[in-house]
C-alpha cells in the first residue's frame, strides 16, 4: 500500500518558469488526502527554500521542509560516510549552503572529498584544482548526471557535463547522487520513515525518475508531461530496462487515480 509520494519536479509540475496543467490541484489532492509527499530534484544550485519559492511562486503550495534536492543528499551522504569530513565544492550556493548544513568543512586545502554540482563559473582553474584534488586522494562525488538542462533561451550544459570533463581529466568515476541513481532516492524515504515498497515515484523521464525509482524499490508513476511520450517510450524502456508500473498522459489523470486509490483503501478500511 503506498503511504507516500516523491515528486519530480521539472517537466512534471513545471517546464521551467510555466506550470503544467493540473499541477496546483496535484498538490491540493494530496494535502486534502493527508498524503505525505516530497520534492525530489536533481538540481544542486537553488537551496531547499529556493525550490519553494519557486514553487510556490507558480501557485504550487510548498514548504522548504518538502523538498530534497541533490545537493543536500549528496552532503549527507559524504556527512554519514565521514562526519565532518574537509570538502572542496564545485557548484553554486544551493550545494555550498547544503555542505555547511551538513556539518562538512569548506576548504581549498587537501579536502577528502570533491562534491560537484553545476557550476555556470566552471572554468579551466577550476577543472585544474579538482583533477590536483581528486589525484592526490580526495573522493569525487558528483550531485547529479544530467548532461543538458533545458533554459528560457534553449539548452544549456548540466552538471554531468562538467563531471564528465573532470572524471575525463582524473580518470576517476565520481559517486553520483541524483537520478538515475538510488542514492537520492533513499534520502528522501528514510527522511518519510517508510518502506521503499511504500513509496511511489512520479515523474516524467524514464531515464532519471522512473530509473531511480525503480532501482530504490518503488512503485513507479510515469507522466507524458515531460520528456518521455508515447513516440519515445519505448525506447526509452528499451534503453532503461525498467517498465513504469503505470502510465498517464496527464497530471488530471494522475489525480482521477489517486482519487480512486484513495477511495479503495478507504473502503477496505
Amino acid at each position: 500500500m503506498i503511504k507516500a509520494y516523491l515528486i519530480d519536479l521539472d517537466g512534471t509540475l513545471y517546464h521551467g518558469r510555466h506550470r503544467i496543467e493540473g499541477a496546483d490541484k496535484l498538490i491540493h489532492t494530496l494535502n486534502e488526502q493527508g498524503m505525505p509527499y516530497l520534492f525530489v530534484t536533481n538540481n544542486s544550485s537553488r537551496t531547499p527554500q529556493g525550490v519553494a519559492d519557486h514553487l510556490n511562486g507558480m501557485g504550487i503550495p510548498a514548504d522548504a521542509s518538502q523538498v530534497c534536492t541533490s545537493a543536500v543528499a549528496a552532503a549527507e551522504y559524504v556527512a554519514q560516510e565521514s562526519p565532518g569530513a574537509k570538502v572542496a565544492c564545485i557548484g553554486e550556493e544551493g550545494l555550498s549552503q547544503a555542505i555547511e548544513a551538513a556539518g562538512l568543512t569548506l576548504t581549498d586545502d587537501e579536502p577528502e572529498y570533491v562534491i560537484q554540482g553545476i557550476d555556470r563559473e566552471f572554468s579551466y582553474h577550476k577543472l585544474t584544482k579538482a583533477l590536483r584534488w581528486i589525484n592526490g586522494g580526495s573522493k569525487s562525488v558528483m550531485t547529479n548526471p544530467d548532461l543538458q538542462l533545458p533554459s528560457d533561451d534553449g539548452l544549456t550544459p548540466g552538471a554531468g557535463t562538467i563531471g564528465a570533463a573532470i572524471e575525463a581529466a582524473t580518470g576517476v568515476h565520481p559517486t553520483v547522487i541524483g537520478k538515475p541513481s538510488s542514492i537520492i532516492m533513499k534520502s528522501a524515504i528514510s527522511r518519510l520513515n517508510l518502506k521503499s515498497d511504500e513509496v511511489a515515484v512520479i515523474g516524467d523521464n524514464m531515464r532519471t525518475d522512473i530509473a531511480a525509482g525503480a532501482a530504490a524499490g518503488c512503485e513507479t508513476l510515469l507522466v507524458l508531461t515531460g520528456i518521455t511520450t508515447r513516440d519515445n517510450m519505448d525506447s526509452h524502456i528499451q534503453a532503461t530496462k525498467v517498465r513504469p508500473d503505470h502510465v498517464f498522459e496527464d497530471l488530471h489523470k494522475l489525480i482521477e487515480w489517486l482519487s480512486q486509490t484513495t477511495s479503495q483503501a478507504s473502503k477496505k478500511g
